[in-house]
């Protein structure tokens, strides 16, 4: 009897991000590169919500429309539609991930791919812990994708070890007292540089149990994909691999994708990915400013800052004489409605020198030649695009891992200043004229230093080129 060789059957990995801006934007960007293998069918799991405003501010759906492999699917978040899924209703969302989203996700999987091939393999955020024992109950491999930073990381997988020493909760107000139980940095991390949950005083908070939970869940997977490179990260890589042996740090993604893009002669990212509809006319009044002479400010998707302190960053903007371009996101501002009572020589002074909008196109904007430094909520996101294109920083992170991250940016890779728990104008107007005058030369040879190695990663036959072909082979092995 002859025996024939079955059709070959294309692995199929479902990639699930955690549903905020961030987590959405370098996940769509390794669900490209895997397009790009050729021979994975990729599904991008969004819920109802993101995806409507993906293709209300996007050209994402035409983008992808080039890889027929790929395809956008949907799930509840559980919350409704009119809920503002702002970062202080954040329980909320995760609320609605594990009442609603999760048992919808079991059966996702459970059906298999639907009108396409059964899902062979998964890669979920690391904060979405109930997708590792679906996947596992289901019987399909699973590699988490942590879209924090590895330094930050590493804090929550030191979290029990801070708890056990008793130096979380905190004893007394003193936020500069050194941390040493997180190994590799005990020489330079203070309390106010852990991860924002750490200042809890009830260790039963959702969002520190959340990271823990976290940090029990990972470990278990497949493996743990990173949006770094080696010589960024080395260290804390080793940490991390004492934990997680299999790590595939890919990063950084978006100039990974781009360098990808060239080599196989495919027009280079024109569309936005953006949960927010971009204002490019700040494209046009950068054009129209002197090289390296604007301050681009932005604190991210989900930060926020109240009237008082939106009242001394202007001030401190204004009083630097430093250009400037500002994005003031729509319900960034507590108490909104009265920015519009700022005192008049704050708007004036805007007019001359200042230019506000609601978005921007973040990589456009610092690779442009007129920006000269970038403050920062530190997210990673950011903070890899700053450095990609040699822009300094001065940091005033927010939450999460982006207090480790500014550390990380003033102590370690030496290319920005740290601002965190400051909002004094006089601080403000002094940290910019340092960034943008004094100290902007020596952290741009930093800068200049980690984006050479950088680069060097995404070439060929570098780190993260052979990380991520790693990683797709490992996704061809789980086909079934």
């Amino acid at each position: 009897m002859d025996h024939q060789t079955p059709p070959y059957s294309p692995p199929h990995v479902l990639i699930f991000p955690l549903p905020l801006q961030g987590p959405i934007k370098c996940m769509l960007k390794l669900a490209e590169l895997l397009c790009l293998a050729g021979d994975i069918d990729v599904t991008f799991l969004n819920t109802h919500h993101n995806h409507r405003r993906l293709l209300r501010y996007t050209a994402l759906d035409s983008r992808f429309s080039a890889y027929p492999q790929f395809r956008f699917q949907t799930i509840s978040d559980g919350l409704s539609d009119d809920h503002p899924r702002s970062v202080d209703r954040l329980g909320d969302l995760l609320n609605g991930l594990w009442t609603v989203t999760n048992p919808n996700f079991k059966e996702m999987l459970n059906s298999g791919g639907g009108d396409r091939r059964p899902v062979t393999g998964v890669i979920a955020d690391g904060a979405l812990t109930f997708a590792l024992d679906v996947a596992e109950e289901v019987g399909i491999p699973l590699i988490y994708f942590e879209t924090i930073s590895p330094c930050g990381l590493w804090t929550y997988f030191c979290v029990h070890k801070l708890i056990e020493a008793g130096e979380i909760p905190f004893q007394g107000d003193d936020l500069d007292a050194p941390i040493q139980s997180v190994p590799g940095m005990e020489g330079f991390l203070r309390r106010r540089d852990l991860p924002s949950f750490c200042r809890t005083t009830d260790l039963n908070d959702p969002v520190i149990q959340l990271a823990m939970r976290e940090c029990r869940q990972v470990p278990r997977s497949r493996g743990l994909i990173l949006n770094t490179f080696e010589d960024l990260d080395g260290p804390v890589l080793s940490h991390l691999r004492s934990l997680c042996p299999n790590l595939y740090p890919v990063g950084p993604l978006h100039t990974h994708l781009k360098t990808r893009l060239g080599t196989q002669s495919i027009p280079p990212l024109a569309s936005s990915d953006s949960l927010w509809q971009e204002d490019k006319s700040c494209m046009a009044w950068l054009d129209a400013q002197p090289s390296r002479s604007v301050i681009y400010v932005s604190i991210g998707s989900l930060a926020m800052m109240s009237m008082e302190q939106l009242v001394e960053f202007w001030h401190g903007l204004v009083n630097s004489g430093v250009r400037f371009l500002w994005v003031r996101r729509p319900n960034s501002i507590v108490g909104e409605d009265s920015v519009g009572q700022i005192q008049e020589e704050l708007s004036e002074a805007t007019k001359e020198r200042g230019c506000l909008v609601s978005w921007a196109p973040q990589e456009e904007v610092l690779a442009h030649p007129a920006i000269g430094g970038f403050l920062t909520h530190s997210g990673w996101n950011s903070t890899l695009e700053s450095l990609m294109e040699g822009v300094p920083m001065v940091c005033w992170p927010y939450f999460v891992d982006q207090h480790v991250n500014s550390r990380f940016v003033s102590e370690v890779w030496k290319i920005g200043i740290d601002i965190k728990d400051t909002c004094e104008r006089g601080v403000i107007e002094k940290m910019i004229k340092d960034l943008m005058n004094a100290k902007g030369d020596e952290f741009r040879q930093s800068m200049d230093r980690l984006s050479k190695l950088a680069r060097e990663s995404i070439d060929v036959g570098g780190s993260s080129v052979c990380n991520l072909n790693r990683l797709i082979e490992d996704i061809r092995s789980m086909k079934v």
